[in-house]
């Protein structure tokens, strides 16, 4: 018996033995220049290989505003068919986002599916999938996505009722028919189960807050490198592989700076230009953990064609979930790829740093500028710490960065930095805060 999830994203999976073939679509607007549009329709390419198809054709037009009845114009909707024809593709696959109604016109008219970004997006998300957690977030985004799509009248069906790019988690073989209530019904269920683990994941927050170590996420660009540079750092093991979105479930780390304090570092999920609402609303509990980290280690990859581009991309993504407040490190990865490009990022970004996840160079001057970072946002706090309680002292070293001790009449003194919980829970032994 199938599982929900396999239900959502269909029986059958792309036969990669068969990989479709795929023609790209672009509508460039007045303010979209010609240079925008083509990086664009790239990085779509990359997400259908990605996918599991290749890219056989491109169409771009270039309009005031999208038709709202093909949001190309007919006429171009009759070379875009004929050029379907010629290469034999199986689907179209806009830059854009088409609205439920243009999907179904563009079909009726070429005869084969369309699609858009979002479902592509969503079709390799279902993909890489792996934990309980991944697997209702993508369900939902899914399911989220489809519900204006069903076709209306009697047994509605969902718009694609076939395997391939996009379609996966339509029909395939089994022509699963969902009506409307039921997705309702599984959204609900969905929803309330996130929540249940999203209280799960706060309780395990909340005591590695009372751990009082620092907290550092990483964030970037899909194929930054992120994952990576987590192995590089703290052997972590995380599945890490050139093509996107190949993380989607966060991984958290322990892993000690220069100075020697600890703090806890965690992967998360790529982002990309015009992440899908949908997913950023499903992903949410999972992306909080950049709004509550006490820093963003920020990876950008220095050779991407438009990096500051990149930059702006995963700010906007940030903003979305409310992490635009919490300072960032810069990181410019695979300088041993593009070290020109990387050197040069560095200078317009005064602050930044430059590594190679890959080969370790920059990595030690990376931690010593995290290491200096962090230590900025601490206090240095005296405490007299009883000859007794080794077991304090022993969390102080462990907690944070002792700056110096003196032997004392009634103990130890101990000047250290710590954080807010950490010297919240020394409270008894501390004796002042020295800035």
């Amino acid at each position: 018996m199938s599982t929900p999830y396999q239900e959502a994203l269909g029986a059958t999976l792309i036969d990669r033995t068969i990989r479709e073939k795929i023609v790209l679509v672009a509508v460039a607007l007045p303010d979209q220049t010609d240079e925008r549009v083509d990086q664009s329709l790239d990085e779509l390419e990359l997400l259908v290989d990605t996918a599991g198809a290749d890219v056989v054709g491109r169409v771009v037009q270039r309009r005031d505003a999208p038709d709202h009845t093909w949001y190309i114009g007919k006429g171009k909707v009759d070379e875009l068919k004929e050029l379907c024809l010629a290469v034999d593709a199986d689907t179209v696959v806009f830059d854009n986002e088409l609205a439920p109604a243009q999907q179904f016109n563009l079909e009726k008219v070429l005869g084969r599916t369309a699609i858009d970004r979002t479902a592509v997006i969503l079709d390799i998300f279902g993909q890489n999938a792996h934990t309980l957690e991944g697997k209702a977030q993508v369900e939902l985004a899914l399911l989220r996505y489809r519900l204006p799509r069903l076709r209306r009248g009697k047994g509605a069906k969902l718009a694609q009722q076939r395997g391939g790019v996009g379609a996966r988690f339509g029909g395939g073989e089994t022509k699963i028919e969902v009506d409307r209530r039921r997705i309702m019904r599984r959204i609900t269920k969905l929803e309330s189960d996130l929540k249940d683990l999203a209280a799960t994941r706060d309780l395990q927050r909340k005591s590695r807050r009372r751990s009082g170590l620092a907290s550092v996420a990483i964030v970037g660009y899909t194929n930054a490198g992120k994952s990576t540079l987590l192995n590089r750092l703290t052997d972590a093991g995380v599945l890490s592989e050139d093509r996107l979105f190949a993380t989607l479930d966060p991984t958290t780390r322990r892993l000690a700076l220069p100075g020697g304090e600890p703090v806890l570092l965690t992967d998360t999920v790529g982002f990309v230009r015009s992440l899908p609402h949908g997913l950023v609303e499903a992903f949410k509990g999972t992306l909080e953990v950049a709004a509550i980290a006490d820093y963003l280690v920020h990876v950008v990859d220095a050779g991407a064609v438009d990096p500051e581009g990149q930059i702006a991309a995963v700010r906007e993504v940030l903003a979305e979930i409310d992490a635009d407040h919490v300072p960032e490190l810069i990181v410019f990865n695979k300088s041993d790829l593009a070290p020109d490009d990387a050197a040069q990022l560095v200078v317009d970004h005064p602050g930044s740093v430059a590594v190679s996840a890959v080969t370790g160079d920059g990595i030690d001057d990376f931690l010593r500028t995290l290491a200096d970072r962090l230590r900025a946002l601490t206090n240095v706090v005296e405490l007299l710490i009883p000859y007794d309680r080794g077991d304090v002292i022993a969390s102080v070293h462990r907690e944070g960065e002792v700056v110096s001790t003196t032997e004392a009449e009634k103990g130890l003194t101990v000047r250290a930095r710590l954080s807010d919980a950490s010297a919240g829970r020394l409270a008894e032994f501390v004796v002042a805060e020295a800035g």
